[in-house]
């Protein structure tokens, strides 16, 4: 029988509230998902952004890359959509997150030109800690010299060695094992339409937890809910949680 996936809302909902705002955060720890899922890039002076994209251009009303200003001159820019909340800080949203029950999946990004930040991950981790919150982190990266970092440091919930459908097509399931191992991963996570029965079976029995993001749509919550993850990772956290109520009513 396959288990019941924790819900992450994506980006803290961004089909339902502007993402990575902390308006998004703020409705995402109101509802019974389990996890909310965030991304980090450094500013200027290394402090951690909540941010996906590593340019300011889309989601608020200043133009350039996030690493150009420091944490304080991020404070004047201001996130569309939210009735004019300023850009947060990991700081801000692990406020929020240290009043509440919920884990924290925290993706770590990467630049502009695709190269890790300097010491992101351990600013990261500094940030938490002054909240406890270390080790109701599941720390995320698509980079493995940061999942390594982290793995250094230790005390995080789980490392989440990020892959996309075509590294993971081309490396195949033992390399993928084998990568996720030599950076210390404890899970894979890979788009929803990559993962069928035979790899979250293979994954698992080499020991990683597996997640999947882009659980989106009706069809595909309903996919993920019978593919035995371990987290599904949904911009529409209402829609997954009704559905997977009334799929647990159902088993």
């Amino acid at each position: 029988m396959p288990m019941t996936p924790m819900i992450a809302s994506h980006r803290g909902g961004s089909y339902l509230w502007p993402e990575n705002s902390l308006l998004a955060c703020r409705q995402t720890l109101a509802l019974g998902v389990e996890q909310l899922e965030i991304d980090v890039h450094a500013a200027a002076d290394g402090e951690p952004v909540v941010m996906h994209d590593a340019t300011l251009d889309r989601m608020t009303d200043t133009a350039g890359p996030v690493r150009a200003l420091s944490a304080a001159a991020l404070g004047a820019v201001r996130v569309r959509g939210t009735g004019g909340e300023p850009v947060p800080l990991l700081a801000d949203v692990a406020a929020l997150l240290a009043g509440s029950a919920q884990g924290l999946r925290l993706e770590v990004k990467a630049d502009a030109e695709g190269r890790p930040y300097p010491g992101l991950v351990a600013r990261s981790a500094a940030v938490l800690d002054a909240l406890g919150l270390r080790g109701r982190t599941l720390l995320m990266a698509f980079q493995p010299s940061d999942v390594t970092a982290a793995a250094g440091l230790g005390g995080f919930a789980g490392l989440v060695l990020l892959l996309e459908g075509r590294p993971w097509r081309g490396m195949g399931l033992p390399a993928a094992v084998a990568l996720a191992r030599s950076c210390g991963a404890t899970e894979i996570g890979l788009p929803l339409a990559e993962l069928d029965q035979a790899a979250v079976a293979g994954l698992r029995q080499a020991g990683l937890a597996v997640s999947a993001w882009g659980a989106n749509r009706a069809a595909d919550i309903a996919r993920a809910l019978e593919l035995d993850l371990d987290a599904m990772t949904s911009d529409d956290p209402v829609r997954a949680l009704r559905m997977r109520g009334e799929w647990l009513l159902r088993r």
